[in-house]
């Protein structure tokens, strides 16, 4: 899609409707006409408000998912009809991807081209994977004793409460809601507070794809209220979340307070990207690793934070990292001559600020950036930052900042590099680059992530699943594995 300046003023210029529930087919304010503000980063103003929820508009959008799936309105419905809707769906979402990007840009400050395609032209790519997958999936027949025919069937676990981020709503939001929505479930969303727009409109376009009323429903607020009382809920049967840990504890004993529900969380990491001298190609691994922390501002959950990289080539290539994050342009997502938007917050720009100053009273040395930008211009701006000098006890090496901030070491023997790509209490995802394709398969055995990178940064897809060990979560987002999370087996046993 050509990206035309004039067409994304136009649509920046178009005021933005209250964003409200939407709940078994219709839209709905909370019921005490409660709203939060919803401030754009890219010039902090006023950009429309948020209906401010609670456990009321919460019971109601669980009772109309039960409503829907006991009717069997969707769970009961052939494969190939799932799958027809949901390929409308798609189609309405990549029709109108422009639109929900703008929209989302302004919400959350992802620069327009990520925007583009990270969000609706994902999310669209992501629900065609699995409308695609479902009536190409069979049940088991197990060998047992000749007088019995044992089977195994896969079956929808019933209502799905799925809570997403502010980072990219629609490409990780769809990675939750295609998988749950294909094996039959019906489902309830809980979008960001801090991004909740671009989805509230995808939710809308399902129900015009055909989807019954009832089976997606979305409810906004803030997490203490509508995320507390989803996790508590005793008629939701599986809830999905990607954001925080503390989030992600608060879950787990929701459950155990509640129903039991199964609770699946992608929680983040502090990624190891690990770059030997024999690298195949230096230059591009340099600008491979400025992209796998800058881009999006750092806001990624598998963004490569921590550079470790071997002694002999520290500094030149802490150098090329250098070159290209300064060459980077730092400004307004919607405008198309930068490349690089807003962090999505007020609260996020100081979180990075209070990381980049602990860092250097820690003893980090400041290599590049450091500093808040545009000031003037309201919005939540940050340059790229390198630190340098990192050690395991700095709080840098160990915490999650979701930031543009990279945090660099050296090393001198793999044993060593595994050992600094372990010492963290994270396990998303890691990168390594080397020529040797021995010491490829040696680093990701002993490297503790649920993805291992070699000599590439981000080359998966829905088709590869994405899930962390550790306290970066479990279960796994995209890939047909995806599906089990929100399906039962069920063995049944003839006599014959």
């Amino acid at each position: 899609m050509t990206l035309d300046q004039s067409r994304i003023d136009a649509l920046r210029a178009q005021p933005v409707a209250q964003g409200l529930n939407f709940i078994d087919g219709r839209s709905y304010a909370a019921s005490d006409g409660a709203v939060m503000p919803v401030i754009s980063p890219i010039d902090g103003r006023h950009l429309t408000d948020l209906a401010a929820s609670g456990q009321a508009e919460v019971d109601r959008a669980v009772a109309a998912a039960r409503r829907s799936f006991e009717a069997g309105d969707w769970s009961e419905l052939s494969p190939v009809e799932r799958k027809r809707i949901l390929l409308k769906w798609a189609d309405l979402i990549e029709t109108q991807a422009l639109d929900l990007a703008v929209l989302g840009a302004r919400d959350n400050g992802t620069d327009i081209r990520s925007a583009l395609k990270g969000e609706p032209l994902s999310a669209a790519q992501t629900i065609r994977f699995y409308a695609e997958a479902i009536d190409k999936r069979n049940g088991e027949i197990t060998p047992t004793r000749n007088d019995v025919l044992s089977l195994i069937d896969r079956e929808p676990v019933g209502v799905v409460g799925i809570i997403t981020p502010w980072n990219f709503p629609l490409m990780i939001g769809a990675w939750k809601l295609a998988p749950a929505l294909a094996a039959g479930n019906s489902v309830v969303i809980k979008p960001s507070e801090e991004a909740s727009l671009s989805t509230l409109r995808i939710v809308q376009l399902a129900h015009e794809a055909g989807l019954p009323s009832g089976v997606l429903n979305a409810v906004t607020g803030r997490g203490i209220d509508v995320g507390a009382a989803m996790g508590l809920h005793m008629d939701i049967d599986v809830m999905a979340f990607t954001g925080s840990g503390g989030v992600g504890r608060l879950l787990m004993e929701y459950s155990a307070q509640s129903n039991l529900k199964r609770v699946y969380l992608e929680l983040g990491g502090k990624s190891p990207n690990i770059v030997f001298p024999d690298a195949p190609d230096l230059d591009r691994a340099a600008a491979e690793t400025a992209a796998s922390i800058f881009r999006n501002n750092g806001q990624v959950c598998v963004a490569a934070s921590r550079l470790i990289v071997h002694r002999d080539i520290h500094d030149d290539f802490l150098a090329k990292v250098r070159d290209h994050a300064t060459a980077l342009k730092i400004g307004d997502p919607l405008d198309l001559s930068l490349t690089t938007g807003a962090l999505a917050n007020a609260a996020q720009l100081s979180k990075t600020q209070g990381a980049v100053a602990r860092a250097i009273d820690e003893g980090a040395d400041l290599w590049t950036g450091g500093h808040q930008l545009h000031a003037d211009s309201g919005g939540f701006y940050h340059e790229p930052t390198v630190l340098t000098g990192v050690t395991s006890a700095m709080g840098i090496a160990q915490n999650e900042v979701f930031g543009p901030v990279l945090a660099a070491r050296s090393f001198d023997t793999e044993h060593e590099a595994v050992a600094i790509a372990n010492e963290t209490v994270y396990g998303l995802s890691s990168v390594v680059w080397s020529r040797d394709i021995s010491r490829a398969h040696r680093m990701s055995r002993r490297i503790k992530s649920g993805t291992v990178q070699v000599n590439c940064f981000s080359g998966a897809d829905v088709t590869s699943p994405l899930g962390g060990v550790k306290q970066s979560g479990n279960g796994s987002d995209r890939s047909l594995h995806a599906l089990e999370k929100y399906e039962n087996l069920k063995a049944t046993w003839i006599q014959l």
